[in-house]
């Protein structure tokens, strides 16, 4: 990816986060905008976001709070490249502090997401396509997510491919396929606190 793509996708998520704060917002209480209350586990915003021309697709959740934990929950990215009726592939998961700060980058395990599974390659080769224009929940968000897509485009890939060589080494239980053993759910991970 050309540095310029990279540094412009910076000055995007920079852009987004200082016009939310302007208002006292962030990326989460944007994601929460119409959001009553906060159940570890519910996807928001409800039914996910889904963008018709790209095939991109994300949803935010939080898993039950832990005492000292930085992490308040992630975006679960993913892209359905034949649109909303055919295979969906999980990209990668953004990491967010209680403030919408970027915290770290991970992918997952296949039976934590059940998508359609997609090697490394082919898994990299959808990363461009990762382009969020939808209004709702709320269009910087979207834009926000998208342009964390574009600046950490390489780390991303990276990820993807150690995700791979981590299924590969992973020795499962007799008669549990890698890709579906609950013992194995982050398969590679880069912390980005203090970016």
């Amino acid at each position: 990816m050309a540095e310029e793509a990279v540094e412009l996708a910076r000055r995007e998520i920079a852009y987004c986060e200082t016009l939310l704060a302007k208002g006292g917002l962030n990326v989460l209480s944007e994601t929460f905008r119409d959001t009553a209350e906060i159940k570890a586990w519910d996807h928001y915003p409800t039914g996910d976001v889904f963008d018709p021309t790209s095939g991109a697709q994300w949803f935010y959740h939080c898993h039950p709070a832990e005492e000292g934990a930085e992490e308040h929950g992630h975006f679960h990215c993913f892209l359905r490249p034949q649109g909303p009726q055919g295979p969906i592939h999980h990209l990668a998961a953004v990491g967010v502090d209680a403030h919408g700060r970027l915290l770290w980058l991970f992918t997952v395990n296949q039976w934590v997401v059940g998508d359609d599974w997609l090697g490394a390659e082919g898994t990299i080769a959808l990363l461009p396509r990762f382009d969020v224009q939808m209004p709702r929940p709320s269009y910087l968000v979207n834009r926000w997510l998208t342009a964390t897509f574009t600046a950490y485009e390489q780390q991303i890939t990276e990820l993807i491919r150690e995700r791979d060589r981590a299924l590969i080494a992973h020795r499962p239980p007799e008669g549990v396929e890698a890709r579906q053993d609950r013992a194995l759910e982050v398969t590679s991970e880069l912390k980005l606190s203090g970016r």
